[in-house]
C-alpha cells in the first residue's frame, strides 16, 4: 500500500503545475538571467547551452531576456573553431540569446576577436558584466 502512494505523489508531482511568481513572465516584464559558462568539457558547455534552452522553450523565447558569459575555461564554448558549439550558439542567438566573452580571459589565452563566433560580444571583464547584470535584476544561473 505505500509502494501505491509514493507511486501516486511521484505521479502527481510529475505532471504539477508550476506557479509562476509575480509578475508573471511577459514581453513587458520578461525573466532575465545570466548564463555563468566557465568550465571547458564538452560536457560542462553542452549543458549550460541546453540549460538556456530548457528555459527558453519552458518561458517562450518572448518572455526571457538572456546572457551567456563565458570566461576563464569556459570561453572555449565561443570559439568558431569549436565546431561542436558553433551551431547551438548561432540557434540561441536566432532566440536573441547574447553570447559575452571576458576580454581578460582572451588575452591571457590570446584569442582574438576573430576567432570567436560571428556575433559574440567582448567585454573587458566578464565576471564584471555578470555582477553588473545581477545588479539589473538578472537572476545568475551556473549549472
Amino acid at each position: 500500500m505505500r509502494a501505491l502512494f509514493w507511486l501516486v505523489a511521484v505521479v502527481a508531482l510529475a505532471w504539477g503545475e508550476l506557479e509562476f511568481a509575480q509578475p508573471k513572465p511577459t514581453m513587458d516584464a520578461p525573466r532575465k538571467v545570466v548564463f555563468v559558462m566557465t568550465q571547458g568539457s564538452d560536457e560542462e558547455i553542452q549543458h549550460v547551452l541546453s540549460s538556456a534552452n530548457n528555459v527558453l522553450k519552458f518561458y517562450g523565447p518572448e518572455n526571457v531576456q538572456m546572457h551567456i558569459v563565458g570566461y576563464y575555461h569556459g570561453i572555449r564554448g565561443l570559439l568558431a573553431k569549436e565546431k561542436a558549439f558553433v551551431e547551438r550558439v548561432d540557434t540561441l542567438m536566432q532566440y536573441d540569446v547574447r553570447f559575452i566573452a571576458c576580454g581578460n580571459t582572451m588575452r591571457t589565452k590570446k584569442i582574438l576577436e576573430s576567432d570567436l563566433i560571428e556575433g559574440v560580444e567582448v567585454v573587458t571583464a566578464g565576471i564584471a558584466h555578470v555582477i553588473e547584470r545581477a545588479q539589473e535584476g538578472y537572476v545568475v544561473v551556473k549549472p
